[in-house]
């Protein structure tokens, strides 16, 4: 083999191993590219998950008109809450039938068109279920706890529910049949008191109405609706009332003509914002 072509071979060879070089390169960059990008990718988007649900991403959207049905000590909140859900949820519309929630129960029963159910107690929520008018079963968000509503100044001098029986102090209650009134008579037996109240109010606002016209000297009140109303009235604490805690149920409606907006406002009630509000206006967690 001569000189010349021993050269031009190696030179050849030379050229080849360079381009192999530079391929193997450019496909490092390439791949390693490649590879940076996909992860950030992924990591991206499991970033997004994972902010969507510590976010409350679970939590439907809705649209159209809701219709809640909710129990008289649950109004200012719920007013509040209401609107808070509309901001998150432009398309939906919140309109609330505020009332006892044994009456609310029966006219859900009887087929008032309503998407969701906000009882004060247990035992109201069990005759719409009974009666098949939830979706599933009813979660309990908050409890409740009773106290003594007196007016300003608190003249009677009331301090405990013995006092409620002394000569010439005007009691009101809720009716038994009211999630309040039933609470009542609960603290009522604990505390071994035995009082005829001057009047039975079909809900707690009721109730707390007639001290703040000064129609009566105290009433059994949550102490949520004396917090919302404490430029008025004052309140007093007694240990029976730990004996009588109420537990607020809530459900979407089996025949609720907006299902989608029933399940979204339900969860909403349920979550961390929700939670924060309730807990600020005296619920308790559950």
């Amino acid at each position: 083999m001569s000189t010349r072509t021993t050269t031009r071979r190696l030179a050849v060879a030379a050229a080849a191993a360079l381009v192999l070089s530079l391929g193997a390169t450019a496909c490092g960059s390439d791949g390693g590219g490649g590879g940076k990008s996909g992860s950030s990718s992924a990591a991206s988007t499991a970033g997004s998950s994972a902010s969507a649900a510590a976010g409350g991403g679970s939590v439907p959207k809705a649209t159209g008109d809701i219709t809640v049905f909710a129990a008289a000590s649950l109004k200012e909140t719920f007013t509040d809450l209401g609107k808070k859900f509309e901001a998150a949820n432009p398309g939906a519309k919140v309109k609330f039938n505020f009332g006892g929630s044994s009456s609310l129960a029966t006219s859900i029963n009887s087929g008032a068109p309503a998407d969701v159910f906000a009882a004060a107690s247990p035992a109201t929520m069990k005759t719409v279920t009974d009666a098949g008018g939830a979706s599933g079963d009813p979660k309990t968000f908050v409890k409740n706890t009773l106290t003594i509503a007196v007016p300003k100044g608190n003249p009677k001098h009331v301090a405990g529910l013995n006092d409620l029986t002394a000569s010439g102090v005007k009691v009101a209650l809720c009716a038994k049949e009211v999630p309040c009134g039933a609470a009542a008579l609960t603290a009522l037996k604990a505390a071994n008191v035995n009082l005829t109240p001057v009047t039975l109010e079909q809900d707690v606002k009721g109730a707390l109405t007639k001290v703040e016209l000064g129609e009566v000297d105290a009433s059994l009140v949550y102490r949520t609706d004396v917090k919302a109303d404490a430029g008025k009235i004052d309140s007093v604490d007694f240990p029976e009332a730990d004996k009588a805690v109420n537990d607020y149920p809530i459900a979407a409606l089996a025949k609720a003509p907006n299902k989608d907006g029933a399940a979204a406002f339900v969860a909403y009630i349920q979550s961390p914002e929700a939670k924060q509000v309730l807990t600020a206006a005296g619920f308790q967690a559950p």
